[in-house]
């Protein structure tokens, strides 16, 4: 039956990742974003920085750096380890090159999407804010029928996709040490099984308390310790790069067999990690209390930069400066732990056990808060303290399967679902992206006046009905 189900699923993603179809739509769409946002991604990179600060517009909201950890907590996650030694083990260094790309662009793409978020969100009795892309295609393009759709992809997606494969990466970590046997997936199901309800039961700002202080902690170390990587293996830094650079423009390679290339492999491993163009930020995106959409958008794209340039590249550069050639073979997390116990001694494996302990767990709980807001939306906001209760429940023992999954099956699984997050999402934001470039145009005339910009939906001309901005 398992096999049944991957054979269909890998048949659809095959589909999917096509040149034509993912990579197309993704690395176009971004392309695009890019110019008509006239480079905003470096043009508008130390704005983006300040804005990160500011504090919410009333107690009751949520921060932008809240959103922002949130956002980061899903995109910083299993994937940053072991899709990045996925990539490279079986695409080659060269993947690392194109995941720089697209993240690149889509940070672009994630501007787009998280201000069209802010712009459409709907407001809480207590104040507090809530939406995303289901949102927009439901109240800009008049089509919640998309939206629908978009929001069973979101929970296809998080709650059985992503929440699985960050059970399952979780779980092999441990299968280098003495320790791990038959029982163990098992054991290690059922701890983050009940982390997780812990977390999940107590609501969206105990998911936003735990981000806040995980997610910059674990960030901050991890870099650290890739540093130090780095610094003992200096020598390797000039063979390292030449092999990146190397690999990423072997034409010839790639174009021989596309679906296996370096570039395909960036493409799907890099839209795992920072989630650019998929519209999963901007279910996070519209809780941010602030004054002006445009303001979020840049602290979407800046996540994007911490997922892709700094977490994702500090993995690739610790595993590439050890000297361990990757295969196949390796992929997932032996290639790394191999390339720390080559560098740092016993103390590598423990290492990325530890961090792959804390990145599997925010990830989870991340990738929850996406899910839940759209089974509100399907269901018109009707759903039952039961109801929320027994739905937390599944996602609960969703995690647990995860932790004794085959890795073929969550790995399809998880590309299959943000194939059509992507053909679903960038179409949208592509047919709305000029709302966004009038809000962004709007955010630089005021700061160029000397203001603190404050959005009004009347400023940019917006005809549809707003619950903040009107």
């Amino acid at each position: 039956m398992v096999n049944a189900i991957d054979n269909v699923v890998l048949a659809i993603s095959n589909v999917l990742y096509q040149p034509f179809i993912v990579p197309l739509i993704l690395v176009l769409g971004g392309i695009i974003f890019t110019v008509r946002t006239k480079f905003m991604q470096v043009g508008m990179f130390r704005e983006a920085c300040k804005v990160i600060m500011e504090k919410p517009e009333n107690d009751n909201g949520i921060s932008s750096f809240g959103a922002l950890m949130v956002s980061t907590a899903s995109r910083v996650g299993t994937g940053n380890i072991i899709g990045v030694s996925t990539a490279i083990c079986c695409g080659g260094p060269g993947a690392i090159f194109w995941m720089w790309i697209t993240a690149f662009f889509g940070g672009a793409s994630a501007f787009v999407e998280s201000t069209l978020a802010q712009i459409y969100k709907k407001k809480n009795p207590d104040g507090s804010s809530y939406g995303g892309p289901a949102f927009y295609m439901q109240d800009a393009l008049k089509q919640r029928w998309l939206g629908i759709i978009f929001a069973v992809l979101v929970i296809g997606t998080y709650m059985v996709g992503y929440n699985m494969l960050a059970a399952y990466n979780l779980q092999t970590t441990f299968s280098g040490f003495s320790f791990y046997s038959e029982k163990f997936p098992y054991i290690i199901g059922i701890i983050l099984a009940v982390l997780f309800a812990a977390v999940v039961l107590g609501g969206a700002h105990r998911l936003t308390r735990v981000t806040e202080v995980l997610v910059p902690v674990m960030g901050v170390l991890y870099v650290i310790v890739s540093l130090v990587v780095l610094v003992i293996n200096f020598r390797n830094i000039p063979g390292m790069f030449g092999s990146i650079f190397q690999s990423a423009f072997d034409f010839k390679a790639i174009f021989g067999g596309f679906a296996g290339s370096c570039i395909m492999y960036g493409i799907k491993r890099g839209l795992y990690s920072n989630e650019a163009g998929m519209g999963s930020a901007p279910n996070a995106a519209a809780t941010a209390d602030i004054s002006h959409p445009a303001k979020q958008g840049l602290v979407q794209m800046l996540s994007v930069f911490i997922d892709t340039l700094l977490i994702c590249t500090a993995t690739a550069f610790m595993c590439l400066s050890s000297g361990i050639t990757p295969t196949e073979k390796l992929a997932g997390a032996p290639y790394v732990q191999e390339s720390l116990g080559a560098t740092l001694g016993s103390f590598g494996p423990v290492f990325i056990a530890v961090a792959m302990s804390f990145f599997a767990f925010t990830t989870l709980i991340g990738n929850y808060s996406y899910v839940e807001g759209c089974v509100r939306f399907i269901l018109k906001r009707n759903m039952s303290k039961t109801g929320t209760t027994i739905f937390r429940l599944i996602a609960t023992a969703l995690v647990f399967l995860g932790a004794i999954a085959t890795a073929g099956l969550v790995w399809d699984l998880a590309d299959m679902f943000q194939g059509l997050m992507v053909v679903t999402n960038v179409p949208a934001i592509f047919i709305l992206c000029g709302t966004a470039i009038k809000c962004l145009n709007d955010y630089k005339k005021q700061k160029n006046q000397g203001l603190n910009p404050v959005f009004k939906a009347k400023d940019i001309q917006l005809k549809e009905h707003t619950d903040f901005w009107n």
